[in-house]
């Protein structure tokens, strides 16, 4: 049996738990929320499905109801808004944030702790310094949209399986963020050299480096502009987390995690290749980057540290 609690019953956390229960990843579900009519709410409608999926109990309850939790996810706080930036939210839900490890850390010292809300980095950093969770139990969403969304872009130019695509979206999961091209590719194949490596009689764009970090780190806000939220994408990346973590299968995934001083990088939390499994993220697997990647993400790490360092933990 796994147990799983979600935190924050908005359009993320419900649509997390809905995600868990159709992928009969979980067999037990807690959604909690400061707004418990709402949770009651979401978590209703997602046991009145559970007949046509894997048996699972699905139901709100109280920080209480969190013990013996495999995995806690924490999606509360204050959604971004159109045109606000992910770093906008800090202080706000920083805040919310402390309130809320206050009271699961408690029920749940033993659970690895998914932080999702934004901005991610930067609370999955608070998360350290406040919880006392061991840091390979504390995973920050991080990146793992921002490459899924990498991967989308790049199967789409070539028409090919998404899983054939091996690139990656390091640093913040934010405005920051970077893509180590130099190590990209399609099936051991550099991505801008697909195109003249395969036979097939069909004509393929060339492809668009400049277009494609567009599509990446642009795709948030114009999915907010459009529906006013993102929550499919993230909840889809999220449960991968927790079946990698669950399976007991080592899997590689960029995640934010703390830092102690990989490329130089010390005390801040942002996404680099991380192996993730029945013990957390419990290893970093540093990536050949070149010295122009490294660069951008000394920045990407400034960038959050200015952050950190103009809120009050």
């Amino acid at each position: 049996m796994n147990k799983i609690t979600v935190i924050g019953s908005g359009s993320v956390g419900s649509t997390i738990a809905y995600t868990l229960t159709v992928s009969g990843t979980a067999s037990e579900i807690v959604m909690i929320d400061i707004n418990q009519e709402k949770s009651q709410g979401e978590a209703l409608d997602i046991k009145q499905g559970v007949p046509f999926c894997n048996p699972a109990s699905v139901y709100a309850g109280s920080y209480a109801d969190a013990v013996n939790s495999d995995i806690v996810i924490i999606t509360s706080g204050i959604a971004r808004k159109p045109g606000q930036s992910r770093l906008d939210l800090a202080q706000t839900n920083v805040d919310v944030l402390k309130k809320v490890s206050e009271e699961i850390v408690k029920y749940a010292p033993e659970a690895i702790y998914i932080i999702v809300s934004n901005p991610v980095d930067v609370l999955t950093y608070v998360f350290h310094k406040i919880s006392g969770i061991p840091e390979e139990r504390i995973i920050g969403s991080g990146t793992i949209l921002d490459t899924s969304r990498l991967r989308t872009r790049v199967a789409e130019y070539y028409n090919v399986n998404q899983k054939n695509i091996h690139a990656y979206v390091l640093g913040e999961h934010g405005d920051s963020s970077f893509i180590p091209w130099s190590i990209a590719n399609i099936s051991n194949v550099p991505i801008e050299d697909y195109a003249n490596a395969i036979v097939d009689s069909e004509v393929h764009p060339t492809f668009d480096r400049a277009e494609a970090e567009d599509y990446v780190r642009r795709s948030g806000a114009r999915v907010i502009r459009r529906k006013g939220a993102t929550f499919y994408a993230v909840s889809m990346s999220v449960v991968h987390i927790c079946k990698c973590i669950l399976s007991g299968i080592d899997t590689t995934m960029t995640v934010s995690t703390m830092l102690h001083g990989e490329y130089g990088i010390d005390d801040v939390c942002l996404s680099l290749l991380n192996v993730v499994g029945r013990k957390g993220a419990h290893s970093k697997v540093l990536l050949p980057l070149n010295e122009k990647e490294l660069e951008e993400l000394h920045h990407s790490a400034k960038c959050i540290k200015e952050v950190i360092n103009n809120i009050k933990i």
